[in-house]
């Protein structure tokens, strides 16, 4: 792998959690001719690629926007290739404990085959303890069915008698969300030249710093990524200050 350019970046100035919507599989297969199955394949083999060098350049977490609650509305034999990768994905983490990468997953689980499931609670169990890097991945996600989830769950606690309404602030919120006790985003990154969030961490993107790049998700490589860390680098951060 080529000298990353952030090499002599101190560690601590670059962002903590990063967040990448994963776009592009099915175009830059049709720019090949291919069907767009062979786009998701490529586009898998990419996020392992980028997760690995996220470890490895020092960042604490990642979220990869893999499979949206609006995304049942494609073709079945596309969803079925999505979540054939993610049961293969999951497998081949079993194997590789020796990354040191903890995963887990945001979203709403149960409309995931039972299979996947089971593997997804497991690894997220063994993997509890690992320090290299924390992935998330976004599975049968949606930024606002995230909100509403945790707005039941507050109102549940309110109708059990455990909480008060006057109790609820941004901090509790945020405790029954899928990224309960981890840092908010400071940097989210979209390949393919779209210029939305698509129901991606709407609530934890409040102050992320955004980069939108002209690069379909399979070709997206660490000099990539590179890029977009150094434009992070050289905004102000003022979190509504001066």
């Amino acid at each position: 792998m080529a000298k990353s350019s952030l090499a002599n970046i101190p560690l601590e100035q670059l962002p903590t959690h990063i967040g990448i919507i994963m776009d592009g599989n099915g175009r830059w297969a049709k720019k090949r001719g291919l069907p767009r199955n062979v786009g998701h394949r490529q586009g898998a083999q990419t996020f392992e690629k980028i997760a690995k060098y996220c470890r490895e350049i020092g960042i604490r977490y990642l979220t990869a926007y893999a499979f949206s609650t609006e995304n049942w509305k494609r073709p079945q034999d596309e969803v079925d290739t999505i979540t054939d990768m993610m049961r293969r994905y999951l497998k081949e983490a079993f194997q590789h404990p020796d990354e040191n990468i903890r995963l887990c997953f945001l979203g709403d689980l149960r409309r995931m085959p039972q299979d996947i499931q089971e593997m997804m609670s497991e690894i997220a169990e063994k993997s509890a303890d690992r320090t290299g890097i924390t992935v998330n991945i976004a599975v049968n996600y949606g930024g606002r069915d995230e909100i509403v989830h945790a707005a039941r769950k507050l109102a549940q606690s309110c109708l059990d008698g455990k909480l008060s309404p006057e109790q609820i602030d941004e901090g509790c919120f945020a405790n029954q969300l899928y990224t309960a006790g981890q840092p908010d985003p400071d940097l989210i990154i979209r390949p393919s030249g779209e210029l939305r969030l698509s129901n991606f961490l709407l609530w934890q993107a409040a102050y992320a710093e955004f980069v939108f790049l002209n690069v379909l998700w399979p070709d997206f490589s660490p000099a990539d990524l590179d890029e977009a860390i150094l434009q992070y680098l050289h905004r102000s951060r003022r979190f509504g200050g001066i």
